[in-house]
């Protein structure tokens, strides 16, 4: 079980996050960046999961400039509130926040520790703006990131590996292809699968497409944090 501590960002901001802490010292760290659904049990279990592999994990909780405390399950008036908070919420004031993080990570870590950014659906398309404009970065693992299409002509700063799914109704296959010919540094993957595919509390969960994602995302972890 993590922990919740207090971060500030850069405009003096103050945010909570949740911390989850590997059972030696760290071999690099991970921002874990929540979905529309606020660092809910789901991200919360991301987050434990990487500091089982060794990894000091953070997520934080980029809702708190609109609500404190938000977690929100799966139905669809949570996606509207969701969508209402992620709407307010903006792409700019998030990237201090996750900033506010990673440099939280740094000082937990080790001399020469690395740390890289992991996020899902909203946070997929903010872990892509942060591998691009956030300083700092070794490694940005998206997955399925709605909108990462949309901002391909961006520059990213570290090695990047991104999950997409086949069947994902929010972001096609055509734009994925074109963002992997835009980006040929970028790994990118498409799974037989639907968005979420990662989250086991949701009905398009995939244990298949999860797995090999993982698999592949351990991996790219290891290659460039430790």
């Amino acid at each position: 079980m993590g922990q919740m501590l207090e971060l500030t960002a850069s405009d003096g901001h103050t945010l909570a996050a949740y911390l989850a802490e590997p059972a030696a010292a760290p071999r690099g760290a991970v921002v874990v960046v929540q979905e529309i659904f606020g660092v809910n049990s789901h991200i919360r279990s991301v987050a434990d999961r990487w500091a089982a592999e060794g990894y000091l994990a953070l997520a934080p909780a980029l809702f708190d400039r609109q609500e404190r405390g938000i977690e929100l399950g799966y139905t669809e008036a949570d996606m509207q509130r969701g969508f209402g908070l992620m709407q307010a919420a903006g792409l700019d004031a998030p990237l201090l926040d996750i900033d506010a993080a990673r440099a939280e990570l740094q000082r937990r870590v080790a001399d020469g520790g690395k740390v890289g950014v992991l996020g899902f659906c909203w946070g997929g398309l903010l872990s892509w703006l942060s591998a691009c404009k956030v300083a700092g970065f070794s490694a940005a693992v998206p997955y399925y990131g709605g909108g990462i299409p949309n901002h391909a002509a961006l520059q990213p700063q570290c090695p990047v590996l991104a999950h997409f799914g086949e069947r994902d109704h929010w972001i096609p296959t055509d734009s994925v292809k074109a963002f992997g010919a835009a980006q040929p540094g970028v790994q990118v993957h498409l799974y037989a699968a639907d968005h979420g595919f990662n989250c086991d509390q949701r009905g398009s969960f995939d244990a298949a497409a999860a797995q090999l994602a993982r698999e592949r995302s351990l991996a790219f972890l290891q290659q460039h944090l430790g």
